[in-house]
């Protein structure tokens, strides 16, 4: 499985992160992108047009599905249960509701072998999420805070884990693919 957390920017990054996977890519992929409680639900949508795999909204106790991108969607916390995706209204994280940090820490916590993207974004939501993540066995890729439109969760996630790779958003994208 593949989490990834972004912030401002992090659509596109998202968008340019996916669009060389091809439909056939196996691996089911969660996101986290902070966006107002109040966005409206055409994320999927935009994200979609350019990408060969399917990207939906999260569903509660919806089944996680191989090749398939989903969304938190607005003002919910994304988190995996099993081989079910969670939907929660707790409190926000670091003033975000969805948290890259409740998706990546169900994550190492539910899955045994997860990957980690860390996006362009303010703040530090996604560092101890990537941490739990490395701590399991997981292998975390971080976004080179140069390219970034914000690169503070870069920066932090790089600061907060031990092994974390600084990619290029199309050399991790290239990474992803020999998980093929």
């Amino acid at each position: 499985m593949i989490v990834v957390g972004g912030s401002l920017g992090g659509a596109l990054a998202l968008q340019r992160l996916l669009e060389p996977l091809p439909a056939t890519f196996p691996q089911p992929i969660a996101v986290v992108l902070h966006r107002h409680r109040d966005s409206d639900a055409g994320l999927a949508e935009l994200i979609q047009r350019n990408v060969a795999l399917k990207v939906q909204d999260a569903v509660d106790k919806q089944a996680i599905e191989p090749g398939t991108v989903t969304l938190a969607p607005a003002d919910y916390h994304l988190l995996i249960d099993g081989d079910c995706f969670a939907l929660s209204v707790d409190d926000p994280v670091r003033f975000a509701r969805p948290a890259i940090d409740v998706l990546f820490e169900s994550a190492a916590s539910s899955v045994r072998l997860m990957t980690a993207v860390v996006l362009t974004g303010g703040g530090s939501d996604g560092a101890i999420g990537a941490t739990k993540i490395e701590s399991a066995g997981g292998q975390v890729f971080v976004q080179e805070p140069g390219e970034a439109m914000n690169p503070e969760m870069p920066l932090s996630a790089i600061a907060a884990t031990e092994a974390a790779e600084v990619l290029s958003i199309d050399a991790i994208a290239a990474r992803l693919l020999t998980l093929m």
